[in-house]
């Protein structure tokens, strides 16, 4: 259940990282809102996630789906650049998160 938690707080990390794009473009309430509610989430399920797995190996997790998340995010919906080697990076970190999967007890 701790790997499932961490997961959706890495999911919700990506979605207060893309309310936080769509807030500097808007200034509206509700993205301020949704924004804050998006990072909320995220910290209770990460410390959901730390009450069984190593603080370290949750971390890096959490912070590799909401970075590699938010530049595919912004890949596919702002226009923000693909070249080959951003790609090649971005894969670096999915199969890094992975291995620390893996390899954690």
């Amino acid at each position: 259940m701790a790997w499932l938690y961490v997961i959706l707080a890495g999911i919700f990390e990506m979605l207060g990282v893309t309310m936080m794009n769509q807030f500097h473009k808007s200034k509206s309430a509700a993205s301020l809102l949704a924004l804050f509610a998006a990072f909320a989430i995220s910290f209770f399920l990460l410390s959901l996630g730390l009450k069984t797995l190593p603080m370290g190996t949750a971390y890096a997790i959490w912070t590799g789906i909401g970075a590699a998340g938010g530049a595919l995010i912004g890949m596919l919906f702002y226009g923000e650049a693909r070249s080959i080697t951003r790609m090649v990076c971005l894969s670096l970190i999915i199969i890094a998160v992975i291995g620390l999967k893996l390899v954690t007890a």
